[in-house]
């Protein structure tokens, strides 16, 4: 069967949902982590934000692995905190989901930017979608290490071959924005729906 880069992600957003459409923890995470191997191709400028993403994710894995019975569904954590009123903590599982789904909204804008525009270069289309994503929510040093780091954004030429693989790069990629943003989507509107979705980067 040909194969992409994201063709593990795209498998395995097939399970991210319950029969009863509730967003599962661990397969959720699963695919997120499918997506890393996406950003070592980009190399040195997207070391921020894999270690970043990577972060987030042990962190609800380990909250996750604690009870996995108990935080089966993706936001049972983060209604946990909110009780508990930690939520807010900068090294709540609340902030973690928070983070993580702003750096694959990142991506999901990324990726589009390269599939609408062909004639851009790769540290346009980053930090296009770097404005429209994530910028608002990074204080002035996040920002300014993010402007550094898409300097080294690779040739666009080169990245594109690399992540295609022997299958339909464009198709793929396509199919990753179009499956994974409601995801990304519905856990924004369940943080807004508790007041959580506007946390800003200390």
């Amino acid at each position: 069967m040909a194969e992409t880069v994201f063709t593990p992600s795209l498998e395995g957003m097939k399970h991210v949902k319950s029969e009863s459409g509730v967003i599962l923890t661990k397969p959720f995470l699963d695919v997120c982590k499918q997506i890393l191997p996406v950003l070592d191709k980009f190399g040195a400028a997207m070391a921020l934000v894999k270690s970043d993403i990577g972060g987030n994710i042990t962190r609800l894995e380990n909250k996750y692995s604690s009870d996995a019975s108990k935080y089966e569904h993706l936001y049972s954590m983060v209604q946990e905190e909110v009780q508990k009123k930690t939520a807010k903590g900068s090294s709540s599982c609340t902030n973690g989901l928070l983070w993580l789904t702003r750096a694959m909204d990142f991506l999901v804008e990324l990726f589009r930017n390269l599939l609408e525009h062909p004639d851009w270069a790769m540290s346009q289309a980053c930090t296009d979608s770097y404005t429209k994503t994530l910028k608002k929510w990074h204080g002035w040093l996040a920002s300014s290490s993010f402007t550094v780091a898409m300097k080294l954004a690779p040739n666009r030429e080169k990245f594109m071959e690399v992540i295609s693989g022997t299958g339909d790069i464009k198709a793929d990629i396509e199919k990753f924005c179009t499956t994974f943003y409601p995801f990304l989507k519905e856990n924004h509107d369940f943080l807004a729906s508790v007041g959580l979705d506007d946390l800003k980067a200390s």
